[in-house]
Protein backbone atom coordinates (compact mmCIF):
# COMPACT_ATOMS: atom_id res chain seq x y z
CA UNK A 1 0.00 0.00 0.00
CA UNK A 2 2.99 2.54 0.99
CA UNK A 3 4.40 1.84 -2.30
CA UNK A 4 1.30 3.09 -4.51
CA UNK A 5 0.81 5.74 -2.33
CA UNK A 6 4.88 6.58 -2.99
CA UNK A 7 4.14 6.17 -6.80
CA UNK A 8 0.60 8.13 -6.48
CA UNK A 9 2.45 10.96 -4.93
CA UNK A 10 5.64 10.57 -7.43
CA UNK A 11 2.94 11.74 -10.58
CA UNK A 12 1.95 14.48 -8.60
CA UNK A 13 5.19 15.76 -8.17
CA UNK A 14 5.57 15.52 -11.89
CA UNK A 15 2.67 16.91 -12.89
CA UNK A 16 3.55 20.32 -10.31
CA UNK A 17 7.08 20.19 -11.65
CA UNK A 18 5.32 20.56 -15.73
CA UNK A 19 3.02 23.27 -14.06
CA UNK A 20 5.91 24.94 -12.66
CA UNK A 21 8.05 24.86 -15.74
CA UNK A 22 7.25 27.71 -16.99
CA UNK A 23 7.43 30.22 -13.58
CA UNK A 24 9.34 33.34 -13.96
CA UNK A 25 12.75 33.03 -13.06
CA UNK A 26 12.69 36.42 -11.47
CA UNK A 27 16.04 36.38 -9.78
CA UNK A 28 18.62 34.56 -12.10
CA UNK A 29 17.06 36.34 -14.49
CA UNK A 30 18.19 39.10 -13.44
CA UNK A 31 21.57 37.82 -12.32
CA UNK A 32 22.59 35.69 -15.40
CA UNK A 33 25.94 35.36 -14.11
CA UNK A 34 24.24 32.54 -11.48
CA UNK A 35 23.51 29.62 -13.99
CA UNK A 36 22.15 26.81 -11.47
CA UNK A 37 22.73 24.59 -13.80
CA UNK A 38 26.29 25.10 -14.65
CA UNK A 39 28.41 26.19 -11.86
CA UNK A 40 32.05 25.79 -10.61
CA UNK A 41 33.64 25.90 -7.15
CA UNK A 42 35.78 28.68 -5.99
CA UNK A 43 37.85 27.53 -3.00
CA UNK A 44 40.02 30.89 -2.36
CA UNK A 45 39.50 34.39 -3.73
CA UNK A 46 39.92 38.29 -2.79
CA UNK A 47 37.20 40.43 -3.21
CA UNK A 48 37.47 44.53 -2.79
CA UNK A 49 34.54 44.72 -1.21
CA UNK A 50 31.83 42.20 0.18
CA UNK A 51 32.65 37.98 0.22
CA UNK A 52 30.85 35.20 1.29
CA UNK A 53 31.71 31.46 1.59
CA UNK A 54 29.58 28.61 2.36
CA UNK A 55 28.86 24.83 1.64
CA UNK A 56 27.81 25.43 -1.94
CA UNK A 57 28.67 27.58 -4.92
CA UNK A 58 25.25 28.74 -5.42
CA UNK A 59 24.44 30.00 -1.88
CA UNK A 60 27.67 32.09 -2.05
CA UNK A 61 26.86 33.57 -5.55
CA UNK A 62 23.34 33.99 -4.49
CA UNK A 63 24.77 36.30 -1.09
CA UNK A 64 27.17 37.71 -3.08
CA UNK A 65 25.01 39.10 -5.56
CA UNK A 66 22.34 40.17 -3.09
CA UNK A 67 24.58 42.30 -1.46
CA UNK A 68 25.80 43.84 -5.23
CA UNK A 69 22.27 44.49 -5.59
CA UNK A 70 22.12 46.95 -2.18
CA UNK A 71 21.65 44.98 0.23
CA UNK A 72 24.00 44.00 3.21
CA UNK A 73 25.45 41.38 5.01
CA UNK A 74 22.67 40.25 7.16
CA UNK A 75 20.27 40.29 3.73
CA UNK A 76 23.12 37.79 2.48
CA UNK A 77 22.80 35.91 5.30
CA UNK A 78 19.04 35.41 5.06
CA UNK A 79 18.80 34.39 1.64
CA UNK A 80 21.96 31.72 1.57
CA UNK A 81 20.20 30.12 4.64
CA UNK A 82 17.19 29.56 2.87
CA UNK A 83 19.49 28.54 -0.84
CA UNK A 84 21.25 26.17 1.21
CA UNK A 85 17.95 24.64 2.18
CA UNK A 86 17.57 23.92 -1.24
CA UNK A 87 20.85 22.86 -2.63
CA UNK A 88 22.52 21.51 0.56
CA UNK A 89 19.97 19.38 2.10
CA UNK A 90 21.78 17.32 4.07
CA UNK A 91 22.27 20.50 6.54
CA UNK A 92 21.34 23.37 4.73
CA UNK A 93 17.36 23.76 5.74
CA UNK A 94 14.30 25.06 7.17
CA UNK A 95 13.40 21.84 9.50
CA UNK A 96 16.50 22.19 11.86
CA UNK A 97 17.87 25.51 13.75
CA UNK A 98 21.40 27.40 14.69
CA UNK A 99 22.85 30.64 15.80
CA UNK A 100 23.65 33.62 14.25
CA UNK A 101 26.16 35.92 15.52
CA UNK A 102 27.04 39.32 14.25
CA UNK A 103 29.25 42.37 14.51
CA UNK A 104 27.63 45.79 12.49
CA UNK A 105 29.34 48.22 11.28
CA UNK A 106 29.36 50.25 14.36
CA UNK A 107 30.54 47.42 16.02
CA UNK A 108 27.40 46.09 17.82
CA UNK A 109 27.33 42.25 18.81
CA UNK A 110 24.23 40.59 18.41
CA UNK A 111 23.63 36.49 18.75
CA UNK A 112 20.40 35.23 17.76
CA UNK A 113 19.59 31.53 19.09
CA UNK A 114 17.55 29.87 16.76
CA UNK A 115 18.47 26.02 18.52
CA UNK A 116 15.80 23.94 18.17
CA UNK A 117 13.49 23.39 21.52
CA UNK A 118 11.92 20.72 23.03
CA UNK A 119 8.42 19.83 22.41
CA UNK A 120 5.65 20.53 24.99
CA UNK A 121 4.96 16.62 25.33
CA UNK A 122 8.98 15.98 25.76
CA UNK A 123 10.08 14.38 28.81
CA UNK A 124 13.24 13.23 30.56
CA UNK A 125 12.87 9.94 30.02
CA UNK A 126 11.27 9.84 26.58
CA UNK A 127 13.86 7.89 25.09
CA UNK A 128 13.71 4.99 27.65
CA UNK A 129 12.26 1.64 27.67
CA UNK A 130 10.88 0.57 31.19
CA UNK A 131 14.17 -0.82 32.25
CA UNK A 132 15.39 2.52 32.27
CA UNK A 133 17.55 1.98 29.23
CA UNK A 134 17.87 4.30 25.79
CA UNK A 135 15.36 2.83 23.14
CA UNK A 136 17.65 1.93 20.15
CA UNK A 137 17.49 5.32 17.14
CA UNK A 138 14.07 6.52 18.55
CA UNK A 139 16.15 9.72 19.23
CA UNK A 140 17.99 9.86 16.00
CA UNK A 141 15.52 8.36 13.42
CA UNK A 142 11.83 9.61 12.67
CA UNK A 143 9.37 12.30 13.79
CA UNK A 144 10.21 11.26 17.25
CA UNK A 145 13.82 12.66 17.36
CA UNK A 146 12.81 16.25 16.38
CA UNK A 147 12.76 19.10 17.97
CA UNK A 148 10.69 22.18 17.10
CA UNK A 149 12.37 23.86 14.48
CA UNK A 150 13.78 27.45 14.65
CA UNK A 151 15.25 28.21 10.99
CA UNK A 152 12.75 30.28 10.00
CA UNK A 153 12.18 32.31 12.93
CA UNK A 154 15.75 32.99 13.11
CA UNK A 155 16.11 34.47 10.10
CA UNK A 156 12.73 36.50 10.67
CA UNK A 157 14.55 37.71 13.64
CA UNK A 158 17.36 38.77 11.46
CA UNK A 159 15.49 40.40 9.00
CA UNK A 160 14.75 43.54 11.01
CA UNK A 161 18.77 44.53 10.31
CA UNK A 162 18.24 43.39 6.53
CA UNK A 163 17.46 45.98 3.95
CA UNK A 164 15.24 43.96 1.56
CA UNK A 165 12.14 42.48 1.85
CA UNK A 166 12.11 38.80 2.99
CA UNK A 167 10.04 38.38 -0.11
CA UNK A 168 13.22 39.10 -2.12
CA UNK A 169 15.34 37.20 0.06
CA UNK A 170 13.62 33.73 -0.43
CA UNK A 171 13.07 34.47 -4.28
CA UNK A 172 16.34 33.06 -4.96
CA UNK A 173 15.45 29.88 -3.30
CA UNK A 174 12.34 29.19 -4.27
CA UNK A 175 13.36 29.70 -8.19
CA UNK A 176 16.12 26.89 -7.06
CA UNK A 177 13.46 24.71 -5.64
CA UNK A 178 10.46 25.03 -8.29
CA UNK A 179 12.46 25.17 -11.36
CA UNK A 180 16.03 23.03 -10.45
CA UNK A 181 19.41 22.79 -10.04
CA UNK A 182 22.39 20.40 -11.19
CA UNK A 183 24.00 18.36 -8.13
CA UNK A 184 27.29 17.66 -7.64
CA UNK A 185 28.80 14.03 -7.39
CA UNK A 186 29.08 14.57 -3.70
CA UNK A 187 25.40 15.36 -4.09
CA UNK A 188 24.39 12.26 -5.52
CA UNK A 189 26.41 9.84 -3.39
CA UNK A 190 24.70 11.35 -0.16
CA UNK A 191 21.50 11.48 -1.84
CA UNK A 192 21.54 7.48 -3.13
CA UNK A 193 23.00 6.56 0.55
CA UNK A 194 20.23 7.90 2.00
CA UNK A 195 17.55 6.89 -0.36
CA UNK A 196 16.19 3.38 1.77
CA UNK A 197 16.04 5.78 4.81
CA UNK A 198 13.89 8.30 3.41
CA UNK A 199 11.38 6.38 2.26
CA UNK A 200 11.67 4.31 5.54
CA UNK A 201 11.14 7.39 7.65
CA UNK A 202 8.34 9.35 5.86
CA UNK A 203 5.03 8.91 5.57
CA UNK A 204 5.12 9.59 1.66
CA UNK A 205 7.50 9.86 -1.34
CA UNK A 206 9.58 12.78 -1.86
CA UNK A 207 12.00 14.56 -4.33
CA UNK A 208 14.97 13.00 -3.39
CA UNK A 209 13.63 9.04 -3.50
CA UNK A 210 13.28 8.73 -7.34
CA UNK A 211 13.59 4.93 -8.44
CA UNK A 212 16.70 5.59 -10.31
CA UNK A 213 20.17 6.34 -8.36
CA UNK A 214 21.30 10.08 -9.01
CA UNK A 215 24.24 10.84 -10.85
CA UNK A 216 26.18 14.22 -11.20
CA UNK A 217 24.76 16.87 -13.61
CA UNK A 218 21.14 15.75 -12.94
CA UNK A 219 18.58 18.51 -11.87
CA UNK A 220 17.12 18.24 -8.65
CA UNK A 221 13.64 19.59 -8.98
CA UNK A 222 11.72 19.98 -5.64
CA UNK A 223 8.08 21.23 -6.33
CA UNK A 224 6.89 21.07 -2.87
CA UNK A 225 9.58 22.42 -1.08
CA UNK A 226 8.96 25.30 -3.08
CA UNK A 227 5.67 25.48 -2.26
CA UNK A 228 6.72 25.82 1.40
CA UNK A 229 9.09 28.72 0.52
CA UNK A 230 6.18 30.18 -1.37
CA UNK A 231 3.39 29.84 1.83
CA UNK A 232 6.70 31.31 3.84
CA UNK A 233 6.68 34.57 0.68
CA UNK A 234 3.14 35.39 1.01
CA UNK A 235 2.52 34.76 4.93
CA UNK A 236 5.71 35.65 6.19
CA UNK A 237 7.05 33.94 9.48
CA UNK A 238 3.28 32.36 10.02
CA UNK A 239 3.43 30.88 6.27
CA UNK A 240 5.92 28.06 8.35
CA UNK A 241 4.45 27.91 12.10
CA UNK A 242 0.51 28.29 11.45
CA UNK A 243 -1.25 27.07 8.32
CA UNK A 244 -0.72 24.35 5.67
CA UNK A 245 2.70 24.00 6.21
CA UNK A 246 2.38 23.38 10.23
CA UNK A 247 -0.72 20.80 9.43
CA UNK A 248 1.71 18.91 7.97
CA UNK A 249 4.43 18.94 10.56
CA UNK A 250 2.19 17.43 12.67
CA UNK A 251 0.62 15.19 10.32
CA UNK A 252 4.06 13.74 10.00
CA UNK A 253 4.35 13.12 13.86
CA UNK A 254 2.04 10.56 13.23
CA UNK A 255 4.27 8.60 11.00
CA UNK A 256 6.59 7.40 14.00
CA UNK A 257 5.89 9.02 17.10
CA UNK A 258 6.61 12.43 17.01
CA UNK A 259 5.46 15.01 19.65
CA UNK A 260 5.66 18.40 17.74
CA UNK A 261 2.07 19.91 18.21
CA UNK A 262 0.88 23.20 16.12
CA UNK A 263 0.56 25.41 19.78
CA UNK A 264 4.72 24.04 19.70
CA UNK A 265 5.26 25.53 16.60
CA UNK A 266 3.32 28.59 17.10
CA UNK A 267 5.15 29.70 20.29
CA UNK A 268 8.17 28.86 18.74
CA UNK A 269 10.37 32.19 19.33
CA UNK A 270 14.05 32.38 19.04
CA UNK A 271 16.54 34.35 21.74
CA UNK A 272 19.01 37.14 21.43
CA UNK A 273 21.97 35.88 23.76
CA UNK A 274 25.52 37.80 24.74
CA UNK A 275 28.37 36.77 23.03
CA UNK A 276 31.31 35.09 24.85
CA UNK A 277 33.99 37.16 24.26
CA UNK A 278 37.78 37.12 25.65
CA UNK A 279 41.53 38.18 24.14
CA UNK A 280 43.64 35.86 23.07
CA UNK A 281 47.57 37.38 22.10
CA UNK A 282 46.15 40.89 21.47
CA UNK A 283 43.34 39.79 19.26
CA UNK A 284 39.49 40.05 20.52
CA UNK A 285 37.63 36.89 20.06
CA UNK A 286 33.76 36.48 19.95
CA UNK A 287 31.91 33.17 19.83
CA UNK A 288 28.31 32.00 20.83
CA UNK A 289 27.11 31.53 24.27
CA UNK A 290 25.07 28.52 25.77
CA UNK A 291 23.22 26.99 24.85
CA UNK A 292 26.54 26.45 22.24
CA UNK A 293 29.07 24.93 24.22
CA UNK A 294 31.49 26.36 21.78
CA UNK A 295 32.16 29.82 23.16
CA UNK A 296 32.98 28.67 26.22
CA UNK A 297 35.18 25.79 24.80
CA UNK A 298 37.69 28.14 22.80
CA UNK A 299 37.57 30.59 25.14
CA UNK A 300 38.89 28.10 27.92
CA UNK A 301 41.59 26.48 25.68
CA UNK A 302 42.63 29.02 23.64
CA UNK A 303 43.42 30.64 27.48
CA UNK A 304 44.81 27.47 29.03
CA UNK A 305 47.19 27.72 25.65
CA UNK A 306 47.97 31.35 26.01
CA UNK A 307 50.86 31.02 28.58
CA UNK A 308 52.81 28.51 26.00
CA UNK A 309 55.28 29.39 22.80
CA UNK A 310 52.55 28.08 20.36
CA UNK A 311 54.41 29.29 17.66
CA UNK A 312 57.80 27.76 18.63
CA UNK A 313 56.80 24.26 18.87
CA UNK A 314 55.38 24.43 15.44
CA UNK A 315 52.21 23.37 14.30
CA UNK A 316 51.02 20.06 14.36
CA UNK A 317 54.15 19.01 15.98
CA UNK A 318 54.50 16.83 19.87
CA UNK A 319 55.03 19.68 21.30
CA UNK A 320 52.11 21.74 20.37
CA UNK A 321 49.22 19.08 19.55
CA UNK A 322 49.93 17.39 23.09
CA UNK A 323 49.57 20.80 24.74
CA UNK A 324 46.22 21.76 22.82
CA UNK A 325 44.77 17.90 23.32
CA UNK A 326 45.18 18.50 27.25
CA UNK A 327 43.47 21.76 27.03
CA UNK A 328 40.93 20.01 24.84
CA UNK A 329 40.32 16.64 27.58
CA UNK A 330 39.89 19.51 30.58
CA UNK A 331 37.45 22.08 28.64
CA UNK A 332 35.47 18.85 26.82
CA UNK A 333 35.17 17.80 30.82
CA UNK A 334 33.69 20.92 31.46
CA UNK A 335 31.38 20.39 28.33
CA UNK A 336 29.06 17.66 29.64
CA UNK A 337 29.07 18.93 33.49
CA UNK A 338 28.06 22.40 33.53
CA UNK A 339 26.56 23.43 30.28
CA UNK A 340 23.08 23.67 28.82
CA UNK A 341 20.59 25.92 28.02
CA UNK A 342 21.12 29.26 30.46
CA UNK A 343 17.17 29.30 30.64
CA UNK A 344 16.90 26.10 32.70
CA UNK A 345 20.45 25.48 33.86
CA UNK A 346 23.08 27.99 35.70
CA UNK A 347 25.82 27.88 33.43
CA UNK A 348 29.27 29.31 35.17
CA UNK A 349 29.82 31.04 32.01
CA UNK A 350 31.80 34.09 34.01
CA UNK A 351 34.20 31.44 35.69
CA UNK A 352 34.05 28.63 32.97
CA UNK A 353 35.36 31.66 30.76
CA UNK A 354 38.18 33.59 33.11
CA UNK A 355 41.45 33.71 32.93
CA UNK A 356 42.23 32.63 36.27
CA UNK A 357 39.62 30.06 35.80
CA UNK A 358 42.05 28.51 32.70
CA UNK A 359 45.08 28.85 34.79
CA UNK A 360 43.92 26.40 37.25
CA UNK A 361 43.10 23.86 35.01
CA UNK A 362 46.05 23.68 33.78
CA UNK A 363 48.03 23.09 36.92
CA UNK A 364 48.37 19.54 36.91
CA UNK A 365 49.51 19.32 33.16
CA UNK A 366 52.83 17.86 32.45
CA UNK A 367 54.65 18.70 29.28
CA UNK A 368 55.43 15.16 27.36
CA UNK A 369 52.70 13.63 29.31
CA UNK A 370 49.74 11.75 28.35
CA UNK A 371 47.04 12.80 30.03
CA UNK A 372 44.44 10.59 31.30
CA UNK A 373 40.74 11.34 31.88
CA UNK A 374 39.92 8.99 34.18
CA UNK A 375 42.25 11.52 36.21
CA UNK A 376 41.24 14.68 34.76
CA UNK A 377 37.25 15.32 35.64
CA UNK A 378 35.26 18.69 35.54
CA UNK A 379 36.28 21.62 37.17
CA UNK A 380 34.33 23.08 40.70
CA UNK A 381 33.07 25.91 38.59
CA UNK A 382 29.99 27.83 40.84
CA UNK A 383 27.81 30.23 39.46
CA UNK A 384 25.52 16.90 13.75
CA UNK A 385 28.60 15.23 11.97
CA UNK A 386 25.96 17.53 9.67
CA UNK A 387 26.00 21.14 10.17
CA UNK A 388 26.65 23.71 7.72
CA UNK A 389 28.26 26.96 8.25
CA UNK A 390 28.47 30.60 5.99
CA UNK A 391 30.43 33.77 6.36
CA UNK A 392 29.74 37.16 5.27
CA UNK A 393 31.24 40.39 5.29
CA UNK A 394 29.60 43.49 3.65
CA UNK A 395 30.99 46.96 2.03
CA UNK A 396 30.64 48.36 5.54
CA UNK A 397 32.27 45.69 7.56
CA UNK A 398 29.05 44.15 8.78
CA UNK A 399 29.93 40.53 9.40
CA UNK A 400 27.36 38.05 10.05
CA UNK A 401 28.68 34.45 11.04
CA UNK A 402 25.82 31.56 10.93
CA UNK A 403 26.04 27.97 11.78
CA UNK A 404 22.55 25.99 11.47
CA UNK A 405 22.52 22.24 11.59
CA UNK A 406 19.79 19.45 10.79
CA UNK A 407 22.29 17.40 13.64
CA UNK A 408 23.07 14.11 11.90
CA UNK A 409 23.22 13.95 7.90
CA UNK A 410 19.66 14.90 6.67
CA UNK A 411 18.45 15.18 10.23
CA UNK A 412 15.89 12.73 11.17
CA UNK A 413 15.84 10.97 7.50
CA UNK A 414 11.91 12.33 7.49
CA UNK A 415 10.47 14.35 4.56
CA UNK A 416 7.51 16.29 5.88
CA UNK A 417 4.53 15.19 3.57
CA UNK A 418 3.56 17.59 1.09
CA UNK A 419 5.97 20.14 2.49
CA UNK A 420 9.01 18.98 0.65
CA UNK A 421 11.65 19.84 3.74
CA UNK A 422 13.97 17.33 6.24
CA UNK A 423 13.26 17.59 9.97
CA UNK A 424 15.99 17.60 12.34
CA UNK A 425 17.22 14.78 15.08
CA UNK A 426 18.19 17.36 17.59
CA UNK A 427 16.71 15.36 20.59
CA UNK A 428 19.85 13.65 20.38
CA UNK A 429 22.38 16.26 21.61
CA UNK A 430 20.11 16.39 24.62
CA UNK A 431 21.52 13.63 27.41
CA UNK A 432 18.63 11.55 26.93
CA UNK A 433 20.69 9.05 30.09
CA UNK A 434 23.43 10.91 32.28
CA UNK A 435 26.49 8.56 31.07
CA UNK A 436 24.85 7.35 27.80
CA UNK A 437 26.78 9.22 24.51
CA UNK A 438 24.55 10.64 22.08
CA UNK A 439 25.92 9.94 18.10
CA UNK A 440 28.90 11.92 18.23
CA UNK A 441 29.68 9.98 21.66
CA UNK A 442 29.76 13.20 23.81
CA UNK A 443 28.07 12.68 27.55
CA UNK A 444 26.11 15.06 29.20
CA UNK A 445 23.89 15.26 32.43
CA UNK A 446 21.28 17.05 34.20
CA UNK A 447 22.67 20.04 33.09
CA UNK A 448 21.05 19.04 29.62
CA UNK A 449 18.55 16.89 30.20
CA UNK A 450 15.42 17.03 28.48
CA UNK A 451 12.55 19.02 29.39
CA UNK A 452 9.73 21.19 27.53
CA UNK A 453 10.83 24.25 25.45
CA UNK A 454 14.80 23.67 26.82
CA UNK A 455 16.70 23.65 23.66
CA UNK A 456 19.67 21.58 24.12
CA UNK A 457 23.25 21.80 24.15
CA UNK A 458 25.16 22.35 20.60
CA UNK A 459 28.80 22.24 19.77
CA UNK A 460 27.96 24.84 17.12
CA UNK A 461 30.88 27.94 17.06
CA UNK A 462 30.07 30.79 14.51
CA UNK A 463 33.27 32.80 15.43
CA UNK A 464 34.86 36.65 15.37
CA UNK A 465 37.60 38.26 15.64
CA UNK A 466 38.92 41.63 15.77
CA UNK A 467 41.78 42.95 15.39
CA UNK A 468 42.85 46.75 17.02
CA UNK A 469 38.77 46.98 17.03
CA UNK A 470 38.67 46.15 13.55
CA UNK A 471 36.63 43.69 11.79
CA UNK A 472 39.55 40.77 11.23
CA UNK A 473 37.74 37.20 10.55
CA UNK A 474 34.75 35.12 10.50
CA UNK A 475 34.84 31.86 10.64
CA UNK A 476 33.14 28.71 11.44
CA UNK A 477 32.66 24.94 10.61
CA UNK A 478 30.13 21.86 11.03
CA UNK A 479 31.53 19.13 12.72
CA UNK A 480 29.38 17.83 15.83
CA UNK A 481 31.51 17.67 18.78
CA UNK A 482 34.40 18.23 16.69
CA UNK A 483 33.49 22.05 15.54
CA UNK A 484 35.41 23.94 18.91
CA UNK A 485 38.18 22.15 18.60
CA UNK A 486 38.32 22.61 14.36
CA UNK A 487 37.70 26.24 15.31
CA UNK A 488 40.18 26.27 17.94
CA UNK A 489 43.04 24.98 15.48
CA UNK A 490 42.32 27.24 12.56
CA UNK A 491 42.58 30.40 14.60
CA UNK A 492 45.42 28.64 16.09
CA UNK A 493 46.93 28.26 12.96
CA UNK A 494 46.45 32.19 11.67
CA UNK A 495 47.43 33.81 15.21
CA UNK A 496 50.39 31.50 16.35
CA UNK A 497 51.41 29.82 12.92
CA UNK A 498 50.83 32.87 11.13
CA UNK A 499 49.10 30.70 8.22
CA UNK A 500 47.10 31.74 5.51
CA UNK A 501 43.26 31.39 5.89
CA UNK A 502 43.19 29.00 3.68
CA UNK A 503 46.09 27.09 4.68
CA UNK A 504 44.59 26.92 8.65
CA UNK A 505 41.28 25.81 7.36
CA UNK A 506 42.63 22.44 4.95
CA UNK A 507 45.68 22.19 7.06
CA UNK A 508 45.31 18.35 9.38
CA UNK A 509 43.19 18.32 12.32
CA UNK A 510 43.00 16.10 15.24
CA UNK A 511 39.89 16.38 18.35
CA UNK A 512 39.90 14.77 21.47
CA UNK A 513 36.61 15.60 23.86
CA UNK A 514 37.78 13.66 27.10
CA UNK A 515 35.36 11.09 26.99
CA UNK A 516 36.19 8.99 24.75
CA UNK A 517 40.15 9.16 26.21
CA UNK A 518 41.65 9.27 22.51
CA UNK A 519 42.86 11.35 19.75
CA UNK A 520 41.49 11.52 16.96
CA UNK A 521 43.33 12.77 13.51
CA UNK A 522 42.66 12.91 9.82
CA UNK A 523 44.49 10.75 7.31
CA UNK A 524 46.82 13.09 6.24
CA UNK A 525 48.04 14.23 9.73
CA UNK A 526 52.00 13.77 10.23
CA UNK A 527 52.91 10.12 10.87
CA UNK A 528 56.00 11.51 12.81
CA UNK A 529 53.61 13.71 15.40
CA UNK A 530 51.11 10.37 15.74
CA UNK A 531 54.30 7.78 16.55
CA UNK A 532 55.68 10.66 18.96
CA UNK A 533 52.02 10.60 20.95
CA UNK A 534 51.69 6.78 20.75
CA UNK A 535 55.29 6.57 22.09
CA UNK A 536 54.38 9.10 25.27
CA UNK A 537 50.94 6.74 25.84
CA UNK A 538 47.74 8.54 24.19
CA UNK A 539 45.63 6.35 21.81
CA UNK A 540 45.61 7.60 18.92
CA UNK A 541 42.77 6.26 15.53
CA UNK A 542 43.00 7.89 11.74
CA UNK A 543 39.54 8.86 10.98
CA UNK A 544 38.01 10.59 7.53
CA UNK A 545 37.77 14.03 7.37
CA UNK A 546 36.02 15.96 9.96
CA UNK A 547 34.60 19.52 9.27
CA UNK A 548 34.46 22.08 6.22
CA UNK A 549 35.37 25.28 7.25
CA UNK A 550 34.65 28.60 5.25
CA UNK A 551 35.94 31.86 6.83
CA UNK A 552 36.62 35.26 5.14
CA UNK A 553 39.42 36.99 6.53
CA UNK A 554 40.25 41.02 5.80
CA UNK A 555 43.51 42.21 5.01
CA UNK A 556 45.11 45.31 5.83
CA UNK A 557 44.15 46.70 2.24
CA UNK A 558 40.73 45.98 2.73
CA UNK A 559 40.06 43.43 0.59
CA UNK A 560 38.16 40.42 1.51
CA UNK A 561 39.62 36.87 1.23
CA UNK A 562 37.33 34.11 1.42
CA UNK A 563 38.19 30.49 1.96
CA UNK A 564 36.20 27.33 1.09
CA UNK A 565 37.21 24.33 2.77
CA UNK A 566 38.97 21.20 0.57
CA UNK A 567 36.69 19.01 2.03
CA UNK A 568 33.48 19.50 0.15
CA UNK A 569 31.70 21.58 -2.28
CA UNK A 570 32.51 24.67 -0.38
CA UNK A 571 33.12 27.69 -2.27
CA UNK A 572 33.77 31.37 -1.77
CA UNK A 573 32.07 34.23 -3.75
CA UNK A 574 32.46 38.24 -3.87
CA UNK A 575 32.45 41.70 -5.69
Amino acid sequence: MKQKIQVFCLLVLALFQLSNSGSAQQFFKQHPQINPYQYTVVKEQSFQKAAVTSAHPLASMVGAAIMEDGGNAFDAAIAVQFTLAVVFPGAGNIGGGGFLLSRNKEGVLMGIDFREAAPSKAHRDMYLDEKGNPIEGMSKLGASASGVPGSVAGMFSAHPFAKKTMKQLLQPAYELAADGFVITESEARSLNAERKNFIKHSAQASAFSRKEYWKAGDTLYQPELAATILRIQQNGKAGFYEGETAAMIVEEMKNSKGVISLEDLKIYTPKFRNPIEFDYRGYHIISFAPPSSGGILIAQMMQMIAPYPVSVMGANTFESVSLMVEAQRRAYADRAEHMGDPDFWKVPTTTLTSNAYAQERMKNYQPGVAGNSKMIQAGVAKESEETTHFSVIDEAGNMVSVTTTLNGGYGNKTIVGGAGFLLNNEMDDFSIKPGVPNMYGALGGEANSIQPGKRMLSSMTPTLVTKNNQPYINIGTPGGTTIPNQVYEGLVNIIDHNMSLKAAIDAPRFHHQHIPDNINVEADFPEKTINALKEKGYIVNKRYAFGRMDGIMILPNGNRVAAGDKRGDDSVAGY
